[in-house]
């Protein structure tokens, strides 16, 4: 069965991975953010 929103996990990686934060300042911003909490990046 299919359900109503849900996203590929492909387009899912796309807009909210790793590397999409790294594409933009601002999402570079969130992971030194969350490097500087202590917060474990997942580089995938």
């Amino acid at each position: 069965m299919h359900y109503p929103h849900r996203i590929s996990k492909i387009k899912r990686k796309r807009k909210f991975g790793f590397r999409a934060r790294m594409r933009t300042p601002g999402g570079r911003k969130i992971l030194n953010r969350k490097r500087r909490l202590g917060r474990r990046v997942s580089i995938c």
